[in-house]
């Protein structure tokens, strides 16, 4: 892949889930380019299969018909061992739920992705660590954070990986308002700095405003 290849891009990507004896349409034919760098807000309602987007373009889930190219892989033809392969060392995801890791300590859940692409970087981490407030908690276990640090952590994970597409999924819907302009800025900041492409799902319009573009999801087409 070249720099001046997207970092994410579909094709024509359908995707419908069976109900009952039907075949429920979510997504119809939709087509994304998102460039390194760029960060993109994913809007619509409920229901709209945002979620559903994301999951396909983490490899977490495949498309019906369409192509889907990550980080330069086309995501189409590979196994289930290959995809999760392109999940550990060009995608990382940050979910609304932190799905942090509840035996390990902050500083080993903050590896613990970095671990698995195999590019830890102890000097980054310390760094993550410092910008997002967690130095005094490194040696403690998720369960004793509050839900703004859990979310600090599940960042500071995410990045420490060094992906080349970060996928947000309401990563401040659990958060207080001034908690949640807090984690959003530190999250901007640090996207920034590394040049990782960001497509986060929200509801807020103040949210999707922070974005340098904005895409709504409606009748599984974008707009």
């Amino acid at each position: 892949m070249t720099d001046l290849a997207p970092v994410l891009q579909f094709k024509g990507v359908t995707k419908s889930f069976v109900n009952g004896s039907a075949a429920v349409p979510v997504l119809r034919g939709v087509d994304l380019s998102m460039d390194a760098g760029e960060t993109v807000a994913l809007t619509g309602e409920s229901g709209s299969g945002k979620s559903t987007l994301l999951h396909i373009a983490g490899g977490l889930d495949t498309a019906d018909e369409g192509t889907v190219h990550v980080a330069g892989h086309d995501l189409g033809p590979l196994s289930d061992s290959a995809r999760a392969e392109v999940r550990r060392k060009d995608v990382a995801v940050v979910f609304q739920q932190f799905n942090l890791i509840p035996s390990l300590t902050v500083s080993d859940n903050i590896a613990f992705q970095a671990r698995l692409a195999g590019r830890v970087d102890q000097d980054l981490i310390k760094r993550l660590s410092q910008r997002l407030g967690l130095t005094d908690h490194l040696g403690k276990y998720p369960e004793t954070l509050s839900g703004g640090q859990q979310q600090r952590v599940a960042i500071a994970r995410a990045i420490a990986a060094r992906p080349k597409l970060l996928l947000a999924d309401e990563p401040t819907g659990n958060l207080d308002e001034v908690t949640a302009a807090e984690v959003l800025d530190q999250l901007l900041q640090l996207v920034e700095e590394t040049g990782a492409g960001l497509l986060l799902v929200t509801h807020s319009r103040a949210i999707a405003a922070r974005m340098k573009r904005q895409l709504n999801l409606r009748q599984g087409r974008l707009a």
